[in-house]
């Protein structure tokens, strides 16, 4: 059998961070660790689906309740059938990889078949905030050449234009989550288009996606909430990019399935964070090497970190060592 043990973090951000559905000072976090039968170790680290109401505390009494099922044998494909997605799997499927490269010499990457792999440019996110907030952060941002903008109902072209006049150089994707109708999207995008904004993440809820049926937007829509895992494209049909997240889909098994059905339909592929340490950054950087856009600037937003850390230079995000993951 293997030895299923956890802890909980609480990572204190550098500050607040505000979007139209949060503000965190702190994120909770779950890391569970597994050890093989011949004493090698597997980490991975998940802070779960909040919306969904997860907590490390519930992410916890999911897994207690398969540690009869961990044989030594397990394998990711067997997690997807133990348990549902969302935090939990993710945490133990990505200490499985994590084991099982520990045991083999195998590293992650090569079992996925996605080694060497290469840096990637990550986006760095700028919360809500005052104006002075937001002018702040766009200056302290320059040097990154992709920065998402987390917006709302009443705040968005007011962000976009005063983070463009700081950052002129940089790429912007946005990020609503769910707070628009179609009617303010359909407003807005003239603006958006001419201020150069590229991408736009979850406008709507997912229950009001009907509403944009027939909406032609210059700007590119992602799906985020409305996309969980596989069972969830078939309903995606008024996005072109799918954002996949480790904690959303339940680990990296399912997240290198979802990207693979995804491109299948045509989707183009991001990889996203619920935050988090270097830790539950790491495995998502391989998902990271197959897509278009990567947003894994959680531990960027952390006071501190697990070592050693993921490094990242001006939105340049390196590979995880395997002292840490993988």
């Amino acid at each position: 059998m293997i030895a299923l043990t956890l802890s909980t973090q609480s990572w204190e951000l550098r500050e607040p961070f505000v979007t139209a559905r949060d503000n965190l000072t702190h994120l909770p976090t779950l890391c569970v660790h597994l050890t093989g039968a011949g004493g090698h170790r597997g980490r991975g680290e998940a802070a779960g689906v909040d919306y969904a109401g997860e907590t490390p505390q519930s992410m916890a009494a999911q897994l207690d309740r398969v540690r009869p099922h961990l044989r030594t044998d397990l394998t990711g494909e067997e997690l997807l059938g133990l348990l549902p997605a969302g935090g939990a799997r993710n945490a133990l499927d990505c200490a499985l990889w994590d084991l099982r490269a520990k045991e083999s010499g195998v590293s992650a990457a090569e079992r996925a078949g996605v080694a060497p792999l290469h840096p990637v440019i990550t986006a760095y996110t700028i919360g809500l905030g005052s104006e002075a907030d937001t002018r702040r952060k766009a200056r302290a941002s320059h040097g990154y050449p992709l920065l998402k903008l987390k917006v709302d109902a009443e705040r968005h072209l007011d962000v976009v234009r005063i983070v463009r006049e700081e950052c002129a150089a940089a790429r912007l994707i946005l990020d609503a989550n769910q707070s628009w109708s179609r009617a303010l999207l359909e407003r807005l995008l003239p603006a958006l288009v001419g201020l150069g904004v590229e991408l736009i993440e979850q406008p709507v809820r997912p229950e009001e996606e009907a509403f944009l049926a027939g909406l032609r937007s210059a700007i590119p829509l992602a799906a985020d909430e409305s996309c969980t895992d596989r069972s969830s494209l078939a309903r995606l049909g008024c996005y072109q990019y799918v954002n996949i997240k480790l904690d959303k889909c339940g680990g990296l098994t399912e997240a290198f399935a979802l990207a693979e059905a995804a491109a299948a339909r045509g989707l183009g592929l991001m990889v996203g964070n619920m935050c988090g340490s270097s830790l539950a950054m790491a495995p998502a950087f391989l998902i990271a090497q197959r897509c278009r856009y990567s947003d894994l600037d959680g531990p960027l937003l952390q006071s501190t970190d697990y070592e050693p850390p993921l490094r990242c230079a001006h939105g340049l995000l390196q590979p995880p060592a395997r002292a840490l993951w993988g």
